[in-house]
């Protein structure tokens, strides 16, 4: 298989790169700087040419603007256009591509499980509806940005990710540092959601994703034990030896977070695998505990 695959250099697509190639696979970096041999250049907000995209069994679309930072309404702005525009400009040149040769055959695009918004207790599966915010309308938008290339007969999976464990980057990364000092706790109430996934798992799946004909669609990227976040932290000072005694309360966060303090970290979101395990989609790591074990080896 021949993978063009945006956000190569990122997290996500470093490990997806190695993944790909170590079972044979053939891949290549989509950039917006002057590409290096096969890489393929581009500009999200300009025409992608097709025949670029030619030869391409399938994409794999991971670029997109950290949602780390304070979330002015400029950044709010690039953070949702990085995303939105990037998509649609890949999808439709992937919609072209498809009608003249064939392929790609998969376009597979990162989404988010921010697009259920703050749910509380109630266990959201790919059948559930959009939620509030601005995670979640971004998310929507994201989503609909790929549909160029499903109009077209491209078998597209967008995959709602959740919060991603990795020792050297993601979601977990700013977390270490206070819970190896010993300043670590619940944040919040501690009965919210956190919808996680180890690394190894996250590109498990989405290599199962790129090979399964039967996923298309949304599909959640989560381990299959959502956990709350107090039975997080928990958990993480257990694998680092630490105490969790000091509590992050909600007033602190949005003092120092403001609104994406409010949406990554205080909402709840109890999301479910369902279309990855139907599919037959096996986890390496469905539990927390040896989960973050492995990961913080």
């Amino acid at each position: 298989m021949r993978v063009l695959i945006s956000g190569a250099s990122g997290l996500l697509g470093r490990a997806l790169v190695r993944a790909l190639q170590q079972a044979n696979h053939e891949t290549v970096a989509l950039v917006r700087r002057p590409p290096h041999g096969a890489e393929v250049q581009w500009d999200t907000g300009a025409p992608l040419d097709p025949a670029k995209l030619a030869g391409f069994d399938a994409i794999v679309h991971l670029a997109g603007k950290n949602v780390a930072g304070r979330w002015t309404e400029a950044f709010k702005r690039e953070l949702r256009d990085s995303r939105v525009n990037g998509t649609r400009t890949l999808a439709t040149a992937a919609a072209e591509s498809f009608r003249r040769s064939g392929l790609p055959r998969v376009f597979v695009s990162a989404s988010g499980a921010g697009y259920y918004g703050n749910r509380g207790d109630e266990l959201l599966t790919e059948e559930s509806s959009a939620g509030t915010g601005f995670l979640a309308e971004v998310s929507r938008q994201w989503e609909a940005a790929t549909a160029p290339a499903s109009n077209a007969g491209v078998r597209v999976v967008c995959l709602r990710i959740g919060v991603v464990l990795a020792r050297d980057g993601g979601a977990l990364k700013p977390l270490l540092l206070p819970f190896q000092l010993g300043l670590g706790g619940r944040i919040g109430s501690g009965k919210q959601y956190w919808s996680w996934i180890a690394l190894d798992d996250m590109i498990g799946a989405m290599i199962f994703a790129l090979q399964h004909e039967r996923l298309r669609g949304p599909v959640n990227l989560v381990a299959p034990s959502p956990a709350r976040n107090a039975d997080f932290v928990d958990a993480l000072a257990r694998a680092l030896h630490r105490p969790a005694i000091f509590p992050f309360p909600e007033f602190a966060v949005r003092a120092l977070f403001g609104e994406m303090g409010q949406e990554l970290l205080l909402t709840s979101e109890r999301v479910s695998p369902q279309k990855l395990q139907a599919a037959g989609y096996r986890f390496r790591y469905p539990e927390l505990p040896a989960a973050l074990h492995v990961t913080l080896a």
